[in-house]
């Protein structure tokens, strides 16, 4: 039983592993063109939407910006 459950924590680490180094973009070049597409298909929907870069966790993120001084809101992150 004690295999069984090694082998299956080992198997969830794998999917896991996989699932996060492997979905998101090979650079920070494509995840800004994708922030930057999906900006221009989301402004008539959603208003005062912008793209920015976070140096610390790799991403480019699409946000609204706070209004009546509220935070802003991150609608979509792209992890490269």
């Amino acid at each position: 039983m004690m295999k069984i459950s090694i082998a299956f924590i080992s198997l969830i680490a794998i999917i896991f592993v996989y699932l996060y180094y492997f979905t998101g973009y090979k650079s920070a070049f494509e995840a800004d063109q994708q922030c930057h597409y999906e900006l221009r298909l989301k402004s008539v929907e959603l208003e005062g939407l912008a793209c920015d870069h976070d140096l610390e966790t790799n991403q480019w993120l699409l946000y609204q910006k706070g209004i009546d001084e509220k935070p802003s809101k991150v609608v979509e992150r792209y992890r490269y």
